[in-house]
């Protein structure tokens, strides 16, 4: 197998969870003749695990978004955005103002307790 294959396999093994010595005994395993050393496999884990800290400042930082109810959204709105809600709002004032009782009814609810 050529480098690019066993890079391959590597990120598989980060993505299953596999520890690097787990990742080693598998491709050693698999295949005895051409297995990378563990030194390469270290390397490769290292390049493929990202912390949990590290993705949150590239989204934040580099995409301008942040966490919102456990949801990624941009930061500003675009003015397309902005337009968009203002016209769903124009929209329900015009509802209240037509028929106040059928807009209660299907837009206002409450929970059972």
């Amino acid at each position: 197998m050529d480098k690019k294959e066993f890079r391959v396999l590597i990120k598989y093994c980060v993505l299953k969870g596999k520890n690097t010595v787990e990742a080693n005994t598998w491709l050693d395993a698999e295949f005895p003749d051409t297995v990378p050393r563990k030194s390469t496999v270290k390397y490769w884990y290292a390049k493929f695990k990202i912390s949990n800290e590290r993705v949150h400042h590239i989204i934040d930082e580099y995409l301008g978004m942040r966490k919102l109810c456990g949801k990624w959204v941009p930061r500003e709105l675009t003015f397309d955005q902005k337009q968009g809600r203002v016209d769903d709002s124009e929209q329900c004032l015009k509802m209240v103002e037509h028929n106040k009782s059928e807009y209660l009814r299907r837009y206002v609810t409450m929970g059972k307790t």
